[in-house]
């Protein structure tokens, strides 16, 4: 842009801004770096003479486009900090209709949102879709600016941005859904960006009682199209910054989560079958909200059966409708299969398994669920634990994860799954598999923890496993083939020299700092020994042990 198209953006000829723009719009608007605008001030000369235009209210045909170039200037984040645009974010807010001074939305507009006359909330006149055009415009250029400058953000938090947003949201009247979606974007980037907000909506407004409500209200559509399903993903992603600030009093959380944890659900069976991006967005966004929902109120995520009543998905378990779960479950899969073929990241599986260690811990039904799909009576033992792609395959390789959070929550998965229980532990997946575990929590003898749950066991063994049950390694977890004994044909003699042979060089290894072998201790953990020798004390010790813990 030259000096001459500058000067005519400043002549205020509504013919000549208008082709400029057009053609400044179309040239740049997949545009992201303005190193050339930082040139003669051109970046602000352009700022200036396009707010003078939206300052201008004889112009105001001309607002959508200027509001598409500032949509474009607006990425640029070395200009935005170089320059004062104090005054022209209240513009924008006015624009948007975020300001004490103006209404929600455009009178014409409000027409209440349980208004019987559809035809009349679907066809509003030329200047309602024009003057919407605009908001959302410059609904776009604040989710810009607050996203790129820190000084933009402070001002919008100052003008009480979040406030009028969800006043708009919690009105009675009809909101076009382009708006809602920006609305919910500016929120969830005001929220993400800026914790002081979040404590304000959530204590001071409400905020997430109303959106709360908002999405239940959703559900009652029939139908979603592309752009109402966007709204409910953004909305999601803003109740989840709402909801990590945490400081309400337990009883007010309760009653929020109660509610919050029925809608959740409700969405999970709406959208679990997850048939396309957006619904698996949706799925994904209801889960890391669950991360922050109370283990008390999580069993809202069963429903009692009732065959009476109709249901759009239906999942069978001890009388409950756990289709919850199991889109908990499916997305665990789908996930997981994703970060073995390097799609996905591990930030995407510690919240589901941190909802289903939260499932498992808090209800028996929903415990003896997870543990039917994730633990399924042994049949074929011929493979290792961690070969295959059934959940238990999965969860076994998991435990190798360089990621000590999701290492630590499939663990702990596992540990409740089988009820504490270390020897069921090592039926399903091996000793070696799970000595992590074991030596984190004391238990390498593998002796029972006192738990609370029941002692009866839903544990039973199928015909196939104790069939091979007498040739499975206790420390592989799957079926030896029967081998020849090395030390068959051996002499008394050799055996002696060869276990010598052993001992001298662990020995060796061991005042040379290689090692540090240790011997399990009375708490269940690893004790270092100060000579090789006291690992035979303790091998004695150990089996002595094991040897009682039978006969009992």
């Amino acid at each position: 842009m030259d000096r001459d198209q500058l000067e005519h953006l400043r002549s205020k000829d509504p013919q000549k801004i208008c082709e400029i723009l057009e053609r400044f719009n179309k040239k740049n608007a997949n545009l992201f770096d303005f190193e050339k605008f930082h040139l003669d001030n051109l970046w602000l000369n352009l700022w200036q003479a396009i707010f003078k235009i939206l300052n201008t209210e004889p112009l105001e045909k001309l607002h959508v486009l200027s509001l598409n170039t500032i949509r474009i200037l607006s990425r640029d984040r070395l200009s935005l900090q170089r320059h004062n645009i104090d005054s022209d974010v209240h513009c924008l807010l006015k624009l948007a209709r975020l300001t004490s001074s103006t209404s929600l939305i455009p009178e014409t507009n409000c027409v209440d949102k349980n208004s019987t006359d559809v035809a009349a909330a679907t066809r509003p006149e030329s200047s309602d879709e024009i003057e919407t055009h605009r908001i959302v415009e410059a609904l776009k250029c604040l989710c810009n600016l607050v996203f790129q400058s820190a000084d933009c953000r402070r001002r919008c938090v100052r003008q009480n941005v979040a406030d009028h947003i969800i006043r708009r949201m919690s009105s009675t009247v009809h909101i076009p859904c382009a708006l809602e979606l920006f609305d919910t974007k500016l929120l969830f980037l005001i929220t993400a960006l800026e914790s002081s907000v979040r404590s304000r909506v959530m204590i001071e407004l409400n905020g997430l009682t109303y959106m709360t409500e908002n999405l239940n209200e959703k559900l009652h559509s029939k139908e979603f199209n592309e752009e109402e399903l966007d709204v409910m993903v953004e909305l999601l992603k803003a109740m989840y910054n709402v909801i990590s600030y945490t400081e309400k009093s337990p009883s007010e959380n309760e009653i929020q989560n109660l509610h919050l944890t029925g809608v959740v659900r409700e969405l999970l069976f709406r959208f679990g079958a997850m048939r396309g991006e957006r619904e698996r967005a949706i799925v994904s966004n209801c889960i890391n909200l669950l991360v922050y929902v109370s283990s008390s109120c999580l069993s809202e995520l069963m429903v009692k059966w009732d065959s009476e009543i109709g249901t759009i998905r239906v999942t069978i378990f001890d009388k409950h409708n756990v289709y919850a779960l199991d889109v908990l479950l499916n997305f665990f899969h789908l996930v997981v299969e994703e970060l073995e073929n390097g799609v996905a990241h591990t930030d995407v599986i510690s919240p589901v398994l941190t909802v289903l260690v939260k499932c498992v811990a808090s209800n028996r039904i929903m415990r003896h669920y997870v543990r039917s799909v994730v633990l399924p009576p042994l049949k074929d033992v011929s493979q290792l634990p961690e070969v295959g792609t059934e959940l238990r395959n999965y969860l076994c390789r998991l435990q190798g994860n360089a990621d000590n959070v999701v290492r630590d929550l499939t663990y702990e998965l596992l540990f409740l799954c089988c009820k504490k229980n270390p020897r069921r532990m090592v039926k399903h997946f091996g000793y070696g598999n799970m000595a992590g575990l074991f030596c984190k929590k004391g238990m390498l003898d593998c002796r029972r923890v006192e738990t609370d749950f029941s002692t009866d066991s839903d544990d039973s063994d199928t015909e196939e496993y104790k069939k091979n049950q007498h040739a499975i390694n206790p420390v592989t977890g799957s079926f030896i083939t029967p081998q020849a004994n090395p030390m068959q044909n051996m002499s008394e003699e050799e055996k002696e020299y060869h276990a010598m042979q052993l001992v001298n060089v662990i020995d060796k290894l061991h005042r040379g700092g290689l090692i540090k072998p240790c011997n399990i201790g009375d708490d269940g953990k690893l004790q270092p020994v100060d000579h090789i020798l006291e690992l035979q004390t303790g091998l004695i010790k150990n089996v002595d042990s094991h040897n009682m813990q039978n006969d009992n």
